[in-house]
């Protein structure tokens, strides 16, 4: 991995104790200082091993069959017939099977060549075993040439083992660069969190990579350095630092029987976009093994996820992309019809651009047509638009109605993506209900961050936008965002989009 890691800011800072004169000891971090040098260490984008994997999957698949097509172009020419189809399928499909079963499909196998390059070229030739087996029992032998199968079998071999020295370098060079760590934070301190520790650390392909170590006690239970990494701070405190630096994954290694102290915490980090998972590598508890996941060898039990993951987050990425660059070309005449209305009605610019909660809670600029007198623009939305306000301009009442003050924000989704086209909408900073801040006024409000806020959503074609005036309309607008969290798919996100010019016309009785 590249850069500097939490065990080097424990030694710069062991150092510069030692040079005050305060001698070398682990750094007292009630301040949660250590915290705040890790918060800004540089951090390489993870990438999903699911998808990656499937993606070498899909790559050797091209492989073999595009070999078997190149040797019978050299060799036969000509139109390739039904029966050389059905082969190439059958080979095809069958030495995906043999590879999966030889274990050549892990982020580990990938950079080990010259263990997994043997595994490789030893299915390859079962393969083709088989399938002359197959031809023989069938007695359809005079249907295929003999040499081109031979010929297949020494190009496919040949691109295989050539595609696999390519894999390994790049994907060592990736594991270098820290591509893969699945940044973790384990949360409780003591024997359990040390005996944790160092089960994960004796196994080198699970990814983990320990930031640090959170606990509420501050007893002699919980000593400021476990098993080599450094308390950080409360459970309060790994809010916060998830929401400053990448975490992928929180790991309680508090005993199962302390129920009630786990709930407690978890009330804390369910909002958070992470998975979390309880150690059961010390508990007295003995369930059935599929009970269990593994990071590595050592079991743990699931209790949250992240939402729209691995190939999901592709699946919703690609959507987000083709749908969103068709919708902006489609509206393009809308766009420029308002933004000319917005420019003749009233001074100032055709955009207003405003900072918005996103993913995470991280801030992002939302573009919209301007619907305000410029001089009456409110960025932070310290004032909710109420009916008949008169910072609206004429205009802007019809665009607001109708929701295409919104369209700008296909900007967001298509070139900026830090919008999705559906999702929770982005709540401005200071938005009020009933003049108390969102989060205040709902239990668990940021769990709506867990994913990418949306041009529109499950809240929004019930009728839950517009004006919340009461605290009950942004309670009910959350409930819809967590419910669309929780039941996320494609053709969900489908059912929104198309209901959505429905719900505008029918529903718009609270925007204004």
């Amino acid at each position: 991995m590249s850069g500097l890691n939490i065990r080097d800011l424990m030694a710069a800072a062991a150092g510069a104790a030692a040079e005050s004169g305060a001698g070398v000891r682990a750094p007292r971090l009630a301040g949660t200082p250590l915290a705040e040098s890790a918060a800004t260490l540089p951090v390489s984008r993870s990438l999903s091993p699911v998808v990656l994997v499937g993606v070498v999957r899909a790559l050797e698949a091209f492989i073999v069959v595009a070999s078997g097509l190149v040797a019978h172009s050299v060799y036969l020419g000509g139109v390739v017939s039904f029966h050389y189809w059905i082969a190439l399928a059958s080979i095809g499909v069958l030495a995906l099977v043999t590879f999966q079963a030889l274990g050549v499909y892990s982020i580990g196998a990938f950079r080990a060549f010259f263990r997994v390059g043997t595994k490789l070229a030893l299915g390859w030739t079962v393969v083709f075993l088989l399938a002359l087996a197959a031809v023989f029992l069938l007695k359809v032998g005079e249907a295929f040439s003999r040499v081109w199968l031979v010929s297949w079998f020494a190009a496919g071999l040949a691109c295989l083992t050539i595609a696999r020295i390519g894999i390994a370098m790049v994907f060592t060079a990736m594991t270098r660069a820290g591509r893969f760590d699945r940044r973790t934070a384990i949360v409780g301190g003591g024997p359990s969190a040390e005996s944790m520790i160092k089960a994960l650390d004796a196994q080198p392909d699970t990814g983990v990579k320990i930031v640090g170590v959170f606990d509420d006690r501050s007893d002699e239970r919980s000593a400021d350095v476990v098993a080599g990494y450094p308390k950080l701070g409360r459970v309060d405190d790994l809010v916060d630092f998830a929401r400053r630096t990448q975490l992928d994954l929180v790991i309680f290694t508090v005993p199962i029987s302390a129920e009630e102290r786990i709930l407690q915490m978890l009330s804390k980090l369910w909002v958070l976009p992470i998975d979390i998972r309880l150690a059961a590598h010390t508990s007295k508890l003995r369930l059935r093994p599929r009970s269990y996941s593994y990071i590595g060898s050592v079991p743990v039990l699931d209790v949250f996820d992240r939402p729209i993951a691995d190939w999901d987050l592709v699946l919703k990425w690609m959507f987000d992309k083709v749908v969103g660059t068709l919708l902006l070309v489609m509206l393009s005449p809308v766009l420029l019809a308002t933004a000319i209305a917005v420019k003749l009605d009233s001074k100032g610019p055709v955009f207003f651009k405003q900072k918005r909660y996103g993913f995470n809670n991280e801030l992002i600029e939302v573009f919209k047509f301007r619907s305000m007198y410029t001089d009456m623009s409110d960025a932070t939305a310290a004032k909710l638009v109420t009916k008949d306000d008169p910072r609206v301009t004429r205009v802007g009442r019809i665009i607001r109605k109708t929701s295409i003050d919104e369209l700008p924000q296909l900007f967001n989704v298509v070139f900026f993506g830090n919008l999705s086209l559906v999702g929770p909408r982005p709540h401005a900073l200071h938005a009020k209900a009933a003049d108390r801040l969102y989060d205040q006024v709902v239990d668990g409000y940021f769990a709506r961050h867990k994913v990418k806020p949306g041009i529109t959503g499950w809240a929004q074609i019930n009728g839950w936008r517009g004006e919340t005036d009461t605290q009950e309309k942004i309670q009910r607008r959350v409930e819809h965002d967590l419910y669309y969290i929780e039941h996320w798919s494609v053709f969900f996100d489908l059912q929104i989009l198309a209901m959505t010019p429905v719900s505008l016309l029918s529903k718009n009785e609270n925007a204004y």
